[in-house]
């Protein structure tokens, strides 16, 4: 199998296209024509390829325009169904019963654990029995502050199974933002563990939920995962362990699941903004269920025999739809991996890849770009032809990450899925179908079923003619025309918040917040969020664009830009850049770098600031915090918001430290 290259577009070869489940650019339009015009009778036969204890009555019901009341959308109401059972029970007496559900892998290699879809089942029945026993009812929440360990999906699944809605919080988090989710959610239940193990150290979680709990009356137990066996603190007649608990004799093998009515609560996941507390999107079951199912078939193009590696952490959206609900309800093999691609060598994520003959790899451009830094000689020592199938998600991908990626990764055999969502649209909402039409580098191509885009022009301030269109080629604001089952529904406790944050802007649509442009074939390239966009003197230039160029330099290995106040010009473009190893950041080089892009954009793209940065602030799933750069750019340090999510502190007190 080998990809076909014209005109700068990438097609997959006859035997990839013959085997797709959407084959062809005639069969998607098709298709997606039916789910945009008949979404009702769309949603609903995709739904049917899921169990439901009752069948809904109504399929959609919505208003998208504040001009008409109260901004909602809901789904299959009337029907009842529960995620766990869909994503277990329905595989029993099938030929997936004894396929393999799940497999684990430690940061330690000795430490590995599968299951098959019996065996999970099991597991995840004696954790909703041990819930039980400690009096929760549906409706409850749970705050689950874990590593990505297998006893976190076990725990997802039990909660599901019960009617427990669950608020996830990454291990990584600091004790008050675990405190804050806590609160917010009056989550009654916690579970932790003793410590992670990450990058060859333990992290105490144990410590740092107790600190949290001292704030948050609601929570009656704490159930702990022994992952290392040391524990610093413990309160005797909250906290448990779980296996003592799970293996109890009073536990039974098997239990019931709550019928769950479409709208039901599934979990909230909460979302860090710039400024005030963050947002808990709530996700109710129906509704995201089916769309997490056809999303991970589809763009995934999954088969029997698919072995699914997202290299994503459980504690974001991409892990809740794209590592366990997304992957169990295909009955597909799902892989997990508990520590970084990097340790312990530069090609640990090769080597899972060749030991395990994964065949669908989705991840980051930002950990492409972080392997690609380490060089192509460790991607190169590895036996990478298992894999059929790429993937990114979490922000543009630049066409140079694309191209390492497709070349060095996928050998110039498989197709890329590049993949645009976000934490509030539950799943993929713009991607490619690998079989269905050649893609572009940095472009996620076309809107997946039922999805309406539209690139509005944020220049109209006339207010009954704002979401006008912008012609191809133009950058404006994304939004989207029409309801989706994987959407939001509210953010938990503050549904004015919700719609003033998604639906004020485009009246009769949702504000993705996301800058795009399409070009004549209709392909989509997104820009990042619309603050990411730099209007010097009228002129507007994406981030992402000037990004670009920066990382084509062959000593850059990482660039994000951001746009700083200027008297004349009202925005200048404020540049950081992190170089190959190696390789020493003079002043010469600064001005080789402002040159180039100069040389490849234009003039007006210069970049009146270049800092060099020993790295740049990211989350702990990868994600640049633009915002974070924003305000250095601008030099309002003095309140950064909310910086729970940053992975290493020190990089900002460099950077504020060496502002240009």
């Amino acid at each position: 199998m080998g990809m076909i290259e014209k005109d700068s577009k990438f097609y997959p070869d006859k035997t990839f296209v013959e085997t797709s489940q959407i084959n062809s650019l005639e069969m998607y339009r098709t298709m997606y024509e039916r789910s945009v015009n008949e979404p009702e009778s769309f949603w609903k036969e995709v739904a049917e390829e899921l169990v439901w204890f009752k069948k809904p009555h109504t399929i959609l019901k919505y208003n998208f325009d504040n001009r008409n009341g109260r901004i909602f959308h809901e789904w299959f109401r009337g029907g009842y169904t529960n995620m766990s059972y869909n994503c277990l029970d329905r595989h029993m007496g099938t030929e997936n019963e004894n396929k393999r559900a799940l497999v684990w892998q430690g940061e330690p290699d000795e430490d590995t654990r599968e299951f098959t879809y019996r065996e999970l089942l099991t597991e995840v029945c004696r954790f909703s029995n041990v819930l039980k026993k400690k009096g929760l009812k549906k409706g409850d929440r749970v705050t689950l502050y874990m590593p990505m360990v297998w006893q976190l999906p076990v725990a997802m699944l039990a909660c599901a199974r019960l009617g427990l809605p669950h608020s996830i919080v990454f291990g990584g988090f600091s004790s008050e933002a675990l405190m804050h989710r806590i609160q917010e959610s009056e989550s009654k239940l916690l579970i932790t563990v003793d410590e992670s193990i990450r990058g060859g150290k333990t992290f105490d979680l144990k410590s740092n939920a107790d600190q949290a709990l001292l704030k948050c009356p609601s929570v009656e137990h704490v159930i702990v995962v022994k992952r290392t066996g040391h524990v610093s603190s413990w309160k005797e007649g909250r906290d448990v362990w779980l296996d003592e608990e799970i293996n109890s004799p009073d536990i039974g093998d098997f239990c019931e699941c709550e019928h769950m009515e479409a709208e039901d609560t599934l979990f909230i996941l909460y979302t860090s903004g710039s400024t005030g507390k963050p947002k808990g999107q709530v996700h109710t079951t129906g509704g995201y269920m089916t769309y997490v199912y056809l999303t991970q078939k589809l763009v995934f193009d999954l088969r029997k025999e698919s072995f699914y590696w997202c290299m994503a952490d459980i504690g974001w959206i991409t892990g809740h739809s794209y590592i366990v609900y997304g992957p169990l309800l295909n009955g597909t093999t799902t892989f997990m991996y508990e520590g970084t691609p990097l340790y312990p060598a530069p090609d640990r994520a090769w080597e899972l890849i060749e030991r395990y003959k994964i065949t669908i790899c989705y991840t980051a451009p930002t950990a492409i770009r972080a392997l690609s830094r380490q060089g192509e000689s460790w991607p190169a020592k590895r036996d990478l032809s298992s894999l059929k199938l790429l993937g990114t998600v979490g922000e543009p991908i630049n066409p140079e990450a694309w191209m390492w990626y497709y070349e060095n990764v996928g050998r110039r055999s498989c197709p890329i899925v590049d993949t645009w969502w976000q934490t509030e649209t539950g799943g993929i909402m713009i991607s490619p179908l690998p079989g269905a039409a050649p893609t572009k580098p940095g472009s996620a191509q076309f809107p997946f079923f039922g999805i309406v885009p539209r690139v509005c022009d944020p220049g109209v301030e006339d207010f009954e003619k704002q979401g006008e269109k912008m012609k191809p080629g133009e950058t404006g604001h994304l939004c989207i025309e029409k309801p989706w089952p994987g959407l939001s529904r509210t953010i938990y406790g503050d549904h004015a918040r919700w719609e003033q944050t998604y639906f004020y802007q485009y009246p009769g649509m949702y504000f993705t917040g996301d800058g795009c442009y399409m070009d004549a074939e209709g392909y989509h390239f997104l820009q990042g969020r619309v603050d990411d966009v730099i209007n010097i003197s009228g002129h507007r230039i994406s981030t992402a664009e000037v990004e670009s160029a920066l990382v084509l330099h062959k000593d850059v290995a990482e660039a994000a830009a951001a746009a700083k106040p200027d008297e004349i010009k009202g925005q200048s473009i404020y540049v950081f850049v992190t170089l190959k190893l190696g390789v020493e950041p003079t002043e010469a080089l600064k001005k080789e770098l402002i040159d180039h892009v100069r040389k490849e954009i234009g003039a007006i793209a210069s970049p009146d600031t270049l800092q060099f940065a020993i790295s740049l602030p990211k989350t702990r799933s990868g994600k640049i915090m633009r915002r974070i750069l924003r305000k250095i750019a601008e030099n309002k340090t003095d309140d950064l918001g909310d910086v729970s999510t940053l992975e290493d502190a020190d990089v900002i007190r460099d950077l504020i430290q060496n502002r240009s």
